[in-house]
């Protein structure tokens, strides 16, 4: 995902507010165990979590709480027409239990 220039503060206070709609929907859809980073240089957030069963945070964008939750944070970051985040699958090339 990529944030836009600048807004990185205003990202974080977004996210320490989150919404406990968002919350409680990420949960019972199986995610857990859920960070996003950013690289300043790029502005490119990367998100890691844990999923138990066939979708991720990415794909609840038929559910109306993702849907409000994506059009608040789309001033900031870069968006489809949707307004979902702009992400590519990354293929997973190391891993270590």
């Amino acid at each position: 995902m990529k944030l836009n220039p600048g807004f990185k503060e205003e990202y974080r206070r977004r996210h320490a507010a989150i919404w406990p709609e968002i919350v409680k929907l990420l949960e019972d859809s199986g995610v857990s165990d859920y960070s996003i980073f950013l690289d300043e240089e790029t502005n490119t957030l990367f998100g890691v979590q844990k999923v138990s069963g066939d979708q991720g945070s990415q794909d609840l964008g038929g559910n109306d709480i993702q849907q409000k939750w994506w059009d608040y944070m789309a001033d900031i970051m870069e968006v489809n027409p949707d307004n979902s985040p702009v992400s590519i699958p990354l293929e997973e090339v190391f891993h270590l239990d």
